[in-house]
């Protein structure tokens, strides 16, 4: 089927990201393991059978020689599909450099207008897995939050475990949880990689909170989407200056709470995802002698399953 296919074209695209950026891992320079990333994912492009739109990306036209917003990518044959792509080459640069954990590759993609085109401001967010879905509401407490999602796992609110940045600005959602006995994971960077663990099964945290980056939020809210969890968001612009980047996206209240399927239209709704260091669910790449490793994780919401998937290259 179609969407299987776009799931394994999609991994290849975070592969060569990953590949490349890898070998940037602990030398100290993000910029370039950044470089690296984009230079294998605007090559691994060039292979998928789409009609391919960046709408998040590594900047605009003069910001980004590569991967810009409004580049195309893709074959772009008449009869391919028109796909709004968000990409983040690097989720987490700095940890590339200092060769620390959580730093991945990703890409999201859905039919055409399906992707919110946020621009690169700040951005509150709240996810959780299937099973809470419905319990979460970003204008209620953090201490709301927690209890119902709580409830919705029919868990006690002790055993509930939330995962945030590390951040001085998540003073109210640490205090929050401890104030209720619940359990927080505090991470360094790379909230993708955070929200994504909140919809996989098994991993130990039931609820992300917190403010980041609003593109890492679209593209965070389309493996949500996959994972059949809830996510919902509300942009925050910090000058006059954001709020008309905002409406020349299309985005005319800037206050608005943004539902799940505000962040992401459509049943037509892919990611991906591949370890560049270790991280929670996928492991980092490896090299041998004779061989490249990597391991990487790919969703369709079409397909309705997860696939993790281990790839071994002849080098």
């Amino acid at each position: 089927m179609i969407y299987e296919f776009m799931e394994l074209g999609l991994v290849k695209v975070t592969e060569a990201a990953a590949i490349g950026s890898s070998k940037l891992i602990g030398r100290g320079d993000k910029n370039e393991a950044d470089q690296k990333a984009v230079d294998g994912m605007n090559e691994a492009f060039k292979s998928m059978p789409i009609r391919g739109t960046v709408v998040i990306g590594e900047g605009e036209l003069d910001e980004a020689p590569m991967l810009y917003i409004g580049q195309k990518v893709g074959m772009w044959q008449d009869d391919m599909p028109k796909m709004d792509i968000a990409v983040d080459p690097v989720d987490g640069t700095t940890l590339i450099a200092k060769g620390l954990s959580n730093g991945i590759a990703v890409v999201a993609m859905g039919a055409g207008d399906s992707l919110l085109h946020a621009p690169d401001m700040y951005m509150k967010k709240i996810a959780v897995g299937k099973k809470a879905k419905g319990a979460i509401d970003i204008d209620k407490s953090p201490e709301e939050n927690i209890i119902n999602t709580a409830k919705a796992l029919n868990k006690d609110v002790r055993n509930i475990t939330i995962i945030a940045q590390d951040r001085s600005r998540h003073k109210d959602i640490v205090n929050a949880a401890r104030k209720l006995g619940a359990s927080i994971k505090l991470f360094g960077e790379g909230d993708v990689e955070a929200i994504v663990s909140c919809g996989l099964q098994n991993q130990g945290v039931d609820i992300f909170m917190g403010t980041g980056g609003a593109p890492e939020g679209v593209i965070a809210a389309a493996a949500i989407k996959c994972m059949g969890g809830d996510m919902q968001a509300k942009l925050i612009p910090h000058t006059d200056t954001e709020i008309e980047r905002c409406k020349k996206m299309g985005i005319d209240d800037v206050s608005k709470s943004l539902t799940l399927n505000d962040l992401v239209k459509g049943e037509d709704v892919y990611f991906a995802a591949t370890g560049i260091t270790n991280c929670q669910f996928l492991h980092e790449v490896r090299f041998d002698e004779c061989s490249c490793i990597t391991n990487s994780v790919a969703m369709s919401l079409k397909a309705q399953n997860i696939r993790f998937i281990k790839t071994v290259y002849n080098v």
